[in-house]
């Protein structure tokens, strides 16, 4: 399984270790054949080179799911890859076509149920992940396909989940091939429910498992030819009777005693958690109702388990008489009584058949004794032969009530039988157990061997036959007749005298040179056989007792003689001769026939394998037991197959997988233009292997050839490596030396600046040195200097002192002569001034009277001339007018403004009318003032007075203008405020404007409200009549032949629905019946002919119909012709309001007729474009008879409005005008038709009409999915083929773009069918809303496909698979552009599952990311199931990085146990759904309004005078 070759210094490699089994380690020296290793722990650790094992550095961080492709096919790297799968949940790993099954110990609910088995229904084996569901297809199909029977060998020890897996596969089996059984209850549901059945009285407590087998179970499946369970049966092997009576603590019995105690105080039992006994009690009974067991035999059923328990409590102790023995106590003799009570037999009896035995001779009939430990020998032997009979009772009801079929020819067995055991006390139940194994092992070996040369073949490589150790030594050993062990322990069994001292003897003589026999050094009475999965130590004590299988005839008699049924039924009594014979029976030789009669079924299946594993012995889960894990691989003969493997070519490798990984040892065959099977042959001749072969599709190597290949790979590797590593060192060196370099100029340039500042230093200390002494000689001068200049300065004021003081003095004298000068001056200058003024001022006054007398002539000339004041006066009236005027003119501009206005303009008022009092008592002073004047200057006042009068007349008008001033500012001042008060109205107005306009916004709203809810309560009353017209003649009327599904399903929810009283008939409806009643009546005195013509005619005309719309009518515009010529004969003829009619039925038949044809696309888009739009029709016009009546009060009210009087007048329209509706100027549109009384063909016609929307809607969606499903396919498996061939040619980048043009290919191909697909429905017209409809529920096809193919084929989820995926996703959204929102709508959000898986799979740094960041930033549509899934099953295949933290996952862990406990569907795989996403109200609402009247009859019915009203009229 490994080979030692090429393991060299640092290389990674496993080591055994006592603790773990295997740990890995790296290479640090090697001694000759010894080699130095240090260990993951730290430890050093020294290993010989034959025990160690290369480990695969590149294997996969989650491990592979199937273990063939691993590098290194060993014991290590087996453990290793199925640890790190179990540390992901993920359970299942193939081993070739052999399924290894690891035991959670937790529920996994998202891993099964029905939606993952319709993934795995179909799907090839391997390309979906390892799980039962693909072992038990693969089973299924071959059956079908090959008509040959199938089995499947469930095996693994006790714990290790063989009871579930059974379930799960008969689960899959009974969902592939279920069918109704008779009596109501199903086969498969029989077959299932058995189990609870028979693990209640099979099963126990071991120290193990809760739940152990402790019998082995065949159940055969039986199948018809058409792939439907047929049959089963169900075979059962060695039931561990010994438990009945011998439990080891802290096991327990069987289930169903402790189901029938439900664990009573009095007794020591030990309770299973989270199993309550009760409630499985309940279970058991129920699973017993469904395999048929009636309630009289379960309670004789439970009755025997009573009475076996009854028998346990038996003690006995010596009698009276020698070697003699009666019940111990009155306690034991109640449980006899009662025992016997349950069995209803004689108590006495009872007793004697446990205490005695009758031995009979030719002579006479002797009754013997026997002693207290053979009466207990008696009573164990009764329970275990009642409990056995009792098994095989139930074995044989079960088989009975579920029935087989004698006319199938196939059948799928599925095996759950105990696995190989090896505990501290080994007796005959583990020896028959490991016999059982052994043999199972032998025909596991030759399947796998078989495997083995069917893929050699099949690759068609040159392969010879290749030994491998076989087994059948030991089953020599064990079963040969007549020197094996089972044979002389029956030989044993026959002589009275034999015991477990001489049978062990026997075995020792017998076997002392067998190598596989071991006789214990320290024992007497044990032996050791050497089995294919170790040696088993075994204690032969109880051998000879528990082989015999034999009723004691006491115990027979007593019970076939019992007055239960049941319990005589279970001991029949004997046929004579059988009774007369003594041919012996024992355990081991029916064992032996029953086990040979399994091999011989087994051996004509073709067989699968699954090998249950328990990871720890505590029962809990993610623990990982690696030595325990290790013992039962070895035991299950998954080490062996392993073994059998690297016997021959263990490693496999696809071509472009072996040149990805090799093809640098040869990178001229990559760069050569050679196919991917000459690369490899030249990769292997390069290197220079021998015994390796090619197939077809692999390369097939050795043992040591993939370590030898991955050695020479590590050289390339490590050379490159070198190359690089010198090329970085040089790099290194050069940027070393550059530095130094460039640090040595920096530091020279240092030192330099340093010496510099120096020498400055020096220099400035120098100068400094000369600038203090330059400073302190100045200083020196300049102190000499102010000493000289002091006494200088001291000299020159003394001296100018003296001067000052003789200048004072003469100054002194000179100012005082020019005082008394002065005074003097002044004397003269007076006397001169007074003098000069009295001459002025006589000059003076004789000057002013001359000019006073000029002006006075002047005034006098002016007096004269009163016209000038009077103009004057004149001025001002006018403008006082004016003003007058124009406060008159504001005041009736501003009659409308508020009273304050008004007020001010009184105020105004007043003060005018002041102002021209004022000017009146002005004018009154002038006059008089003019009479004061001619009496002046006809008295000749003084010159004085006149001034003075002329002067007052002056300030009179500057009063007079001033106040005239003040007035024109007051003017002004209202006139703003009016300005302001016509603003302020202004805006008022203009707000209450707005408000008008908001009041009737909400008017108008308020009207439209008003008519939708007239609209809803009319259509809520045509619906509420139609519902009641359906239930009054629904009974009476003969149901169509094609009505559909939905149709029945609507009437009859009808029907059952609550009756609606009926209500008055309304007037308008009397007045048109009573007139339609007036119209027939002349016509009832006619003849029968005329009547007859009529109906010939109508027949013909509808006959002519039906001719045209069954041929393609096109389209008028976007509207179809065949539905608006339908709608218009309907309404002509009043189809609508008869109560008989075929012209529905007809048209239905047409068109189902006309959609037979599933695969044209075109015609059923033609015929859901006039489907719908007649629908829609239909749904604006037609309304129940007795509508209105039914309406409630609200609606007769609202027929006030605009609205609802239009309403009214369009019901109240005579019969006789709907052509003009139909043809003339009303009819606009849909709305505008009116809405007609319906009867029953006409409601129902309407209900089929919808059925048939819904059933082409269906048709086209679902050929879309057909359509593009195989590329779907194609897309999701691409990426495998585009790496394949990355490899050809010789450039890789021209081989990669190919590949992928040849990937966006397939998405090409979906986006040509979209195309395609669009371009029919809009060509037909198909309404927009049905588009949307149908490609939004394609899209989400789309992401249910990729994104479930993405969760279970882990080689999708790959950094370049996500590439791939997202390039075509782009494509996708690059055609729901072009589509426009029209027709795409929302499609492309429903692919947000797919998207943001993608978005995960490319991102980069994944380990950096958090939880949060993952679950609401990146994808936060994903659940927390899918999000473990993606994370669990992604692999970089692109540049090697890893997945998320081991935290997050941990993290997810956690949120999905939290899940479960709160009962959350943790299934991660999304559902397709098929439902129909629209009503006909939908309908109605989207479709937009259609003008029927311009349509042009075709040319069929053009010229018939019938159809004259289809012809346009003109308006």
């Amino acid at each position: 399984m490994g080979t030692p070759v090429n393991i060299i210094v640092g290389s990674h490699v496993w080591i055994e270790d006592p603790d773990v089994s295997w740990i890995d380690g790296q290479v640090l020296k090697i001694n000759g054949k010894d080699a130095e290793i240090e260990t993951t722990n730290g430890k050093k650790v020294n290993a010989n080179l034959s025990k160690i094992y290369p480990k695969d550095m590149e294997a996969p961080p989650g491990g592979v799911d199937d273990m063939t492709k691993l590098s290194y096919l060993h014991e290590p790297g087996v453990l290793q890859n199925l640890k790190a799968r179990y540390e992901l949940n993920e359970i299942y790993t193939y081993t070739g076509n052999i399924l290894i099954a690891i035991n959670p110990f937790q529920r996994l609910p998202h891993i099964y149920g029905a939606h993952m088995m319709q993934q795995y229904k179909g799907a090839p084996f391997g390309e979906l992940s390892p799980h039962v569901f693909a072992v038990a297809d693969v089973a299924y199909r071959a059956m079908i396909n090959e008509k040959k029977s199938n089995s499947i060998l469930v095996s693994g020890e006790s714990g290790a989940g063989k009871t579930e897996t059974t379930k799960m596969l008969m689960q899959y089996l009974a969902f592939l091939g279920g069918r109704a059984g008779t009596e109501g209850r199903t086969v498969e549901q029989q077959v299932l429910e058995s189990n609870p059945v028979l693990e209640a009285f099979g099963n126990a407590k071991t120290v193990r498992n809760n739940n152990s087998s402790r019998f082995g179970k065949f159940v055969e499946i039986q199948f018809d030819k058409s792939g439907r369970i047929s049959g089963a049966a169900i075979r059962t092997y060695l039931l561990e009777r010994s438990r009945v009576c011998q439990i080891n603590d802290p096991e327990r019995n069987y289930h169903c005693f402790y189901l029938l105690c439900a664990a009573p105080q009095e007794s020591k039992c030990y309770e299973l958690a989270d199993v309550s006994d009760a409630r499985e009690y309940l279970a058991t009974r129920r699973a017993m109702d469904i395999v048929g067991i009636s309630q009289k035999d379960q309670e004789a059923i439970f009755r025997v388990v009573a009475a076996i328990l009854h028998i346990g409590n038996i003690e006995f102790t010596k009698g009276k008489e020698v070697d003699s023995s009666v019940p111990k106590d009155d306690n034991a003799k109640f449980h006899l009584k009662t025992t016997a009570e349950l069995l209803m037999c004689d108590a006495d009896a009872l007793e004697d058949a446990l205490c005695k035995r009758v031995m009979i001779t030719p002579e006479e009939v002797i009754k013997r004794s026997l002693d207290p430990q053979s009466a207990a020998v008696s009573r164990d032997g009764l329970a275990k032969t009642i409990y056995s009979r009792l098994f095989d009772w139930l074995v044989d009801k079960i088989n009975n009530s579920i029935g087989q079929d004698p006319k199938s020819k196939s059948l799928i067995g599925v095996l759950d039988i105990y696995g190989f055991e090896s505990f501290k006390a080994n007796s005959f139940e583990q020896f028959c157990i490991n016999f059982t194994n052994e043999k199972l092992q032998q025909h596991f070996n030759q399947h796998v061997f078989k495997m083995e040369q069917e893929e050699y073949t099949k690759e068609e490589i040159n392969w010879s036959y290749i030994e491998f150790v076989d087994n059948q030594d030991v089953l020599d050993l064990i079963e040969k007749k007549p020197g094996g062990i089972i044979a002389l322990l029956d030989e044993a069994c026959m002589f009275p005298k034999s015991t477990h001292e001489t049978f062990a003897n026997k075995l020792y003589q017998t076997f002392k040179n067998h190598k596989r026999f071991i006789k214990p050094k320290l024992s007497r009475t044990d032996f050791t056989i050497a089995h294919y999965a170790g040696e088993v130590l075994y204690q032969s004590d109880q051998f000879l007792d528990k082989n015999k299988d034999y009723v004691v005839p006491e115990h027979q008699d007593l019970l076939s003689a019992s007055k239960c049924s049941f319990v005589s039924g279970l001991f029949p009594p004997l046929p004579e001769e059988t009774s007369k014979s003594s041919k012996f029976s024992s355990i081991g030789s029916r064992f032996k026939l029953q086990l040979q009669s399994l091999m011989d079924t087994l051996n004509s299946t073709e067989p699968h394998y699954i090998r249950c594993v328990k990871p720890n012995n505590l029962l809990k889960p993610a623990i990982f037991e690696n030595v325990n894990i290790m013992q039962q691989l070895r035991c299950g003969g998954v080490l062996e197959a392993i073994r059998i493997s690297c016997a021959g070519y263990p490693t496999r490798r696809a071509f472009f997988e072996f040149i990805n990984r090799f093809g640098i040892l040869a990178p001229e065959t990559i760069e050569a233009n050679c196919d991917e099977k000459t690369a490899c042959q030249k990769i292997l001749e390069k290197m220079e292997l021998k015994g390796y072969q090619i197939g077809k599709t692999k390369v097939f190597l050795r043992a040591g050839q993939m370590a030898e290949l991955d050695a020479r790979r590590a050289q390339v590797l490590s050379n490159a490596a070198k190359v690089i590593q010198r090329r970085v060192r040089t790099h290194q060196a050069r940027r070393h030396y550059l530095a130094l370099r460039k640090k040595t100029i920096y530091v020279q340039s240092r030192w330099r600046g340093r010496l510099a500042c120096k020498l400055y230093e020096h220099l400035r200390r120098e100068a400094a040195a000369v600038k203090i002494q330059k400073n302190i000689r100045r200083h020196e001068a300049r102190k000499a200097y102010k000493e000289l200049q002091v006494a200088v300065l001291t000299l020159q004021r003394a001296i100018r002192a003296t001067a000052a003081r003789k200048e004072f003095r003469f100054r002194k004298q000179t100012k005082a002569s020019i005082i008394i000068q002065a005074r003097w001056r002044c004397h003269k200058a007076a006397i001169y001034y007074k003098r000069l003024k009295k001459g002025t001022i006589v000059t003076q006054c004789r000057w002013r009277g001359r000019v006073s007398r000029r002006e006075l002539r002047k005034l006098k000339m002016a007096a004269k001339e009163t016209g000038a004041l009077q103009e004057a006066k004149d001025k001002l009236e006018k403008r006082v007018e004016e003003l007058t005027w124009r406060l008159q003119l504001e005041k009736g501009l501003k009659t409308n403004l508020e009273e304050s206005k008004a007020q001010e303009i009184a105020k105004l008022q007043n003060s005018l009318q002041e102002m021209q009092i004022k000017y009146e008592e002005t004018n009154a002073l002038l006059i008089k003032e003019r009479e004061n004047v001619k009496k002046v200057v006809e008295e000749e006042p003084p010159v004085i007075k006149e001034t003075q009068v002329i002067v007052e007349d002056t300030q009179k008008i500057e009063t007079l203008t001033a106040e005239i001033e003040s007035l024109k500012t007051s003017l002004e001042s209202e006139r703003q405020k009016a300005d302001d008060f016509e603003r302020k109205y202004n805006e008022a107005q203009a707000c209450s404007e707005e408000r008008g306009k908001k009041v009737e916004d909400m008017e108008k709203k308020g009207r439209q409200l008003q008519e939708s809810l007239t609209r809803l309560e009319e259509k809520i009353t045509n619906l509420e009549s139609e519902n009641q017209v359906l239930r009054q003649q629904a009974v009476s009327m003969a149901p169509n032949k094609f009505l559909s599904g939905r149709s029945r399903s609507i009437i009859q929810r009808t029907e059952s629905g609550h009756i609606i009283p009926e209500a008055k008939t309304p007037m308008s409806n009397q007045e048109m019946h009573s007139a339609s009643m007036h119209r027939r009546e002349p016509s009832d005195g006619l003849d029968d002919k005329p009547q007859k013509s009529l109906n010939e005619k109508q027949q013909e005309n509808q006959e002519l119909l039906i001719r045209c719309i069954a041929q393609h009518l096109g389209f008028a515009g976007n509207r179809p012709i065949a539905a608006c010529i339908i709608y218009k004969c309907l309404l002509h003829w009043r189809s609508f309001e008869v109560e008989r009619t075929s012209v529905f039925d007809r048209i239905i038949q047409t068109i189902g007729h006309a959609i037979e044809t599933q695969d044209n696309n075109d015609v059923l888009a033609y015929w859901l474009s006039n489907a719908s739009t007649l629908l829609l029709l239909l749904q604006r016009t037609l309304k129940a008879s007795g509508a209105a009546g039914m309406a409630p009060q609200r609606r007769r009210s609202s027929s006030a409005t605009l609205f609802g009087r239009m309403t009214q007048s369009f019901r109240g329209t005579p019969a006789g005008v709907n052509l003009s509706l139909v043809n003339g100027s009303a009819s606009r549109g849909v709305d505008t038709l009116r809405q007609v009384e319906a009867k029953y063909p006409a409601l129902l016609f309407k209900q089929q009409l919808t059925a048939y929307v819904e059933k082409i809607y269906g048709m086209i969606r679902d050929n879309l999915k057909k359509e593009i499903s195989p590329l779907l396919g194609l897309c999701i498996q691409a990426p495998r083929t585009s790496r394949a061939s990355l490899v050809k040619g010789s450039s890789r980048s021209v081989a990669n773009t190919e590949a992928q043009r040849a990937l966006i290919a397939h998405w090409q191909g979906i986006v040509k069918s979209l195309g395609n697909f669009l371009n029919t429905l809009k060509a037909n017209h198909v309404p927009p809303f049905l588009v949307r409809k149908v490609f939004t529920q394609i899209f989400s096809f789309i992401n249910v496909q990729l994104f479930n193919s993405l969760l279970l084929r882990r080689e999708c989820c790959s950094f370049s698979n996500g590439e791939y995926v997202k390039a075509g996703l782009a494509e996708l959204e690059h055609w729901c552009y072009k589509a426009t929102d029209e027709y795409a709508g929302s499609a492309w959000d429903e692919l947000k599952h797919i998207r943001q898986a993608i978005g995960f799979l490319v991102i980069h740094q994944k380990p950096k990311k958090t939880l949060d960041e993952i679950s609401h930033d990146l994808c936060p549509v994903l659940s927390i199931q899918q999000l473990y899934r993606i994370s669990t099953m992604y692999w970089d295949d692109k540049y090697g990085t890893h997945s998320v933290s081991s935290d997050v996952i941990s993290n997810m862990r956690v949120l999905m146990t939290e899940d479960s406990n709160n009962a959350v569907s943790n299934s991660f795989l999304l559902d397709d759904d098929s439902s129909i996403p629209f009503s006909v109200d939908d309908i109605s609402k989207s479709m937009e309004q259609i003008d029927i009247a311009d349509i042009e009859p075709p040319p069929l019915i053009r010229e018939n005078s019938g159809f004259s009203f289809l012809l346009p009229r003109p308006d």
